[in-house]
């Protein structure tokens, strides 16, 4: 067993690989259409895991049981049983940096039981938990005072990365919770280091009701901690020494903290078993709780709860996030496919891509195996997308009939998210009916019926009909839940986060560090510190010649 707890994998030489290229090549010449007759394809590629709101469908995933097999066996030799039971038991995965991943403990109960290298980590969590969250319902309910003794009804979350786009990401899909009060908390979140992000945030607040929340584990981050200056600033303005009162921090530099005038009851901090973009189910999530309340924050950890038991328990046939892993393991080494696009119908889930892209592609994105080597095959393709029905508009285009095929997930809902069932019916529908278009696409024949039926005359449907082909065959997941809430949310998360880890082992690759983040850091500080000129290529001493010129 190798030092992190993770076996070494050779994904290349692995004694299945071979099989499932051979399905790949069988199944790209059939094609996904022909698959949709085969029989009792609903049955087997619609996963609807017990006690929890989800439905995944893989019918559109141009797959068979073939395949699967094939798939299941090079996942069997990745070790992956053993490799999520690592990981659960709390042993440093994350070699490079000697730590555990243990981010579900967040999101546990008393009797989970959970580890970091042999000592017991849920006393402590959840400790922090009842802190962090009843300081939430006190600012929200006016119990925690502006320094004049009023309520605070604005906050501003500063962070980035994990710090920012997980919270942010949570709060906007959980609108729909905050319609009904009576008095809402306003979070809005600051993560650029552009100083307009800042300035546009705070310009219409009153800082006397304004409460700032701090994030950064480690009181460091440059972005951050420049932002956090700036606010502080902003703050003494009007509040002058007593503007500490008005700040909260998540962190665990209890002293950096304290350097801002913040006492050590509003410092929430967290171990370093915790990655940034694995963190929003701890105090890095207090803007959650903020502003939806500290009931629907604990109704997020146990959905995400729920989908951890069933990763764990789940046997291969049935385990959502396995299925999630190898689909997209068979589309990017199988089939060739290098981006995947995610697709959300519903408005309140529109910084999901953003989300999804950190989460997996700074977890995913390398090119350097456990064993230290440059690997062999690829890794995480590119994520992106937009809300439906906006990318319609956008870049479905490319998506129906561009030259490269590019995987779609659908996430839609059952339940409407607003006021009226007929949009949220039209929405739906749309949704179906893009995945429909995508899979079956529409051949020439029924191109020059439609037309001949429209009237339009033989020259012009012989000039025009090309244009109106659709290959069809781009594959798609759909996935739908029955309602947008916490917890239905927090399912899908974990479901994306195990997803991650899989494909980490599969890819023989550490998720869980992001060294590719330091180095534009530690370019950008020598730039400001002025580094010599002479160890910078010609064309950037000339764009800082130009830009030190303007000044």
């Amino acid at each position: 067993m190798h030092e992190s707890g993770l076996s070494p994998f050779d994904f290349a030489a692995a004694a299945e690989r071979r099989a499932v290229q051979s399905h790949a090549d069988r199944l790209t010449a059939r094609g996904l259409k022909s698959l949709q007759d085969d029989e009792g394809r609903v049955d087997r590629w619609v996963l609807k895991p017990d006690g929890l709101p989800w439905r995944f469908d893989f019918t559109k995933q141009c797959i068979d049981e073939g395949a699967w097999s094939a798939l299941k066996g090079l996942a069997d030799d990745a070790g992956w049983k053993e490799a999520v039971e690592c990981q659960f038991r709390g042993e440093a995965i994350n070699a490079t940096e000697g730590r555990s991943v243990l981010h579900m403990a967040l999101r546990g109960a008393a009797d989970d039981g959970f580890q970091v290298q042999g000592q017991k980590v849920m006393s402590d969590v959840l400790q922090t938990r009842h802190s962090f969250l009843s300081f939430a319902d006190d600012v929200r309910s006016g119990a925690y005072a502006t320094c004049d003794g009023g309520r605070f009804t604005h906050v501003v979350n500063i962070g980035i990365g994990g710090s920012d786009l997980g919270p942010v990401m949570v709060h906007e899909a959980l609108v729909a919770t905050r319609l009904s009060e009576e008095r809402s908390t306003d979070v809005r979140f600051v993560s650029n280091v552009d100083p307009s992000h800042l300035d546009v945030t705070i310009a219409d607040l009153d800082p006397a009701k304004t409460l700032l929340v701090i994030v950064s584990k480690t009181f460091t981050t440059q972005e951050t901690m420049a932002n956090a200056h700036r606010a502080l600033a902003w703050l003494k303005g009007e509040l002058g020494d007593q503007a500490g009162h008005h700040i909260a921090a998540v962190t665990s530099n209890v002293e950096g903290a304290a350097g801002l005038g913040i006492a050590s009851d509003r410092v929430f901090g967290f171990g370093n078993w915790v990655g940034g973009r694995f963190s929003l189910w701890g105090p890095v999530g207090l803007a959650i709780a903020l502003g939806s309340g500290s009931k629907a924050f604990l109704d997020l950890l146990e959905g995400a709860r729920a989908m951890d038991q069933h990763f764990r328990s789940a046997d291969a046939e049935h385990n959502v996030p396995l299925h999630l892993a190898l689909v997209e393991i068979w589309n990017v080494n199988f089939m060739g496919h290098s981006s995947r696009v995610v697709l959300p119908y519903a408005q309140p889930l529109h910084r999901l891509p953003a989300y999804l892209q950190q989460a997996e592609m700074e977890s995913n994105g390398k090119a350097v195996g456990r064993d230290g080597r440059p690997l062999a095959w690829d890794t995480h393709p590119v994520v992106w997308g937009e809300p439906g029905t906006n990318g319609q508009h956008a870049f479905h285009q490319l998506l129906h009939q561009g030259t490269q095929r590019h995987p779609v997930d659908f996430i839609a809902f059952k339940e409407p998210m607003g006021g009226d069932a007929h949009m949220h019916h039209l929405l739906l529908n749309n949704a179906i009916a893009q995945a429909e278009a995508f899979c079956m696409g529409r051949g020439m024949d029924a191109v020059k019926l439609e037309m001949e039926g429209a009237g339009t005359e033989l020259s012009a449907i012989q000039a025009l009909a090309p244009h109106r082909c659709f290959s069809g065959d781009r594959p798609s997941t759909f996935m739908l839940g029955d309602a947008l809430n916490a917890f239905s949310l927090g399912a899908l998360i974990a479901a994306h986060e195990h997803k991650i880890f899989l494909e980490g082992v599969f890819w023989n690759i550490y998720s869980f560090d992001q060294w590719g983040v330091e180095l534009g850091k530690v370019l950008a500080k020598q730039l400001d510190e002025g580094g010599d000129e002479m160890s910078w290529t010609p064309g950037t001493a000339a764009l800082r010649q130009e830009i030190q010129s303007g000044h």
